[in-house]
């Protein structure tokens, strides 16, 4: 029972009665927008100043009670498109758990339904059928208003429980790395985004100011830390640190694009593991959850500590679909180097899995690169004449080795080459290359924003990401498993 309640029911007669009424009234009116509630405010305070002793203490100390309980219902109103209204998105990966969790159960009862012996109807007990007993796993049951309170006294205690299961509610944010896919996100959502200041002062330091509520909410940040990488990493330091500051209850990072993930590992003396040392950063900011797409190379998440739980989503599980509804002709997944064949065989078990190809090859190619971004030789593993070939990687750069690739597919008989890429950076002469290439199409996600270059390369197909986000996104706030949308 809430401290409000205490003070209702112990003060319910003379003034405590009369002080419940008018919180509620004056609830209803701030609620409402109505100008009563600022007569109300001075009605309260004449009238506590006018008892005396140990009444006008008890009248007062309720008061403020009550007039917490009113603000905080004030407060739960307030923020009503991107709390009360939140629901599933039930985007596509959604039904695909569903149904796949629906077929397991049946499945399931099928199998049990075989093994158990036949049995004789018994009879049931009537007493029984009216128990309404049960075991509590993880949410209590909802309480219900004691039979001795009044009519004001259960509204109030409602009313204090309402403005509790709506003090952390969900809030999203975004900085200006890749604003079209985090309002795509938004708009899955059907929520608002946050309002909020990321701007530059005139001397280029990075200005963050949140215009929103946050203390108690459970906040997202989407931002990729793509190029300008170092201006949207320091957005993004910056903006964990104001939230923190503003006494947010949880804040979970949603990086499309992970940046310095490619310095991952020593290969040289007196070089950095760049990856490790922005996980650092991040995670000094305060951060509790990370939600990235496709990083360069798994033990990133290990760079984590174990106190802030990393999400890498299959950005394969998009390129599946798409690639799924075309006519291929005896298709071959190809890993463009040997670190990629886990991505590209992941890749085959899904068109096989969801789109019943039985028949799908699996090659690779190895190559020896002389400097970074400059290949030297490369040698194709496995048979790919007559056949469309789907390059599976998780990045492009600057195109240079993935053009080489779809040369050395069509040299040894390739019928078509077609790429998939979570990531397209397509630095430098990256999108010519791609439009001058022997591929037929290249299919990359929207994790990186677009430019009128791209668009107008008539080989690049963009994908959007948005929907795995969301639905990822209110998974982990609903407290529902990320990993059944990629089974």
């Amino acid at each position: 029972m809430s401290m409000a309640t205490v003070f209702a029911r112990r003060f319910a007669a003379g003034q405590g009665r009369e002080i419940a009424v008018s919180t509620l009234k004056a609830a209803a009116a701030r609620n409402s927008g109505s100008a009563s509630y600022t007569s109300w405010t001075r009605t309260t305070a004449s009238t506590s100043s006018s008892n005396n002793g140990a009444g006008a203490k008890a009248g007062s100390a309720f008061a403020a009670s009550a007039a917490a309980a009113a603000t905080l219902l004030g407060g739960a109103a307030s923020v009503a498109l991107c709390e009360k209204n939140l629901k599933d998105p039930m985007t596509v990966y959604a039904v695909n758990a569903a149904e796949n969790a629906q077929r397991f159960v049946e499945v399931e009862e099928n199998q049990e339904a075989a093994a158990a012996p036949q049995e004789q109807p018994s009879v049931v007990d009537e007493s029984q059928e009216n128990d309404d007993t049960y075991i509590a796993a993880t949410s209590p049951k909802v309480a219900h208003p004691a039979p001795d309170m009044t009519v004001e006294e259960a509204r109030l205690e409602a009313a204090t429980a309402k403005a509790k299961r709506h003090s952390a509610g969900l809030k999203l944010f975004s900085g200006n790395g890749n604003m079209g896919l985090s309002l795509e996100v938004a708009k899955v959502l059907g929520i608002n985004l946050g309002k909020a200041t990321v701007g530059r002062f005139a001397d280029g330091e990075v200005n963050v100011m949140i215009h929103e509520n946050v203390r108690g909410k459970d906040v997202y940040i989407i931002q990729p830390t793509c190029p300008p990488v170092n201006d949207n990493l320091m957005e993004l330091l910056l903006m964990v640190s104001t939230l923190n500051r503003a006494s947010a209850r949880r804040i979970t990072v949603v990086i499309p694009y992970y940046g310095y993930a490619r310095q991952d590992r020593k290969m040289q003396a007196r070089v950095p593991i760049s990856a490790a040392d922005v996980a650092r950063l991040l995670e000094a900011m305060g951060i509790d959850r990370v939600i990235a797409v496709d990083l360069h190379c798994g033990q990133i998440q290990g760079f984590f500590g174990p106190r802030v739980p990393v999400d890498n989503l299959d950005g394969g599980i998009v390129g599946i679909d798409y690639f799924g509804d075309k006519d291929l002709h005896n298709p071959v997944v190809v890993s463009p180097d040997a670190g990629g064949v886990y991505r590209a065989k992941k890749f085959k078990e899904g068109l096989t899995h969801k789109f019943d190809m039985h028949d799908i090859g699996l090659a690779m190619i190895i190559k020896q690169r002389a400097r970074a971004g400059t290949v030297d030789k490369m040698d194709l593993v496995g048979e790919v004449k007559d056949c469309d070939c789907i390059i599976v990687d998780d990045m492009i750069d600057t195109a240079g080795t993935l053009c080489k690739a779809a040369d050395v597919l069509i040299d040894k008989g390739a019928k078509r080459v077609f790429a998939f890429a979570s990531h397209g950076l397509l630095s430098g002469p990256g999108n010519d290359r791609i439009a001058n290439s022997k591929m037929e199409e290249c299919v990359i996600l929207n994790t990186i924003p677009s430019s009128p270059q791209r668009s107008a390369n008539e080989k690049l197909t963009e994908l959007s990401v948005a929907p795995l986000l969301a639905q990822t996104i209110f998974n982990i706030h609903a407290k529902k498993s990320i990993s059944a949308l990629f089974k």
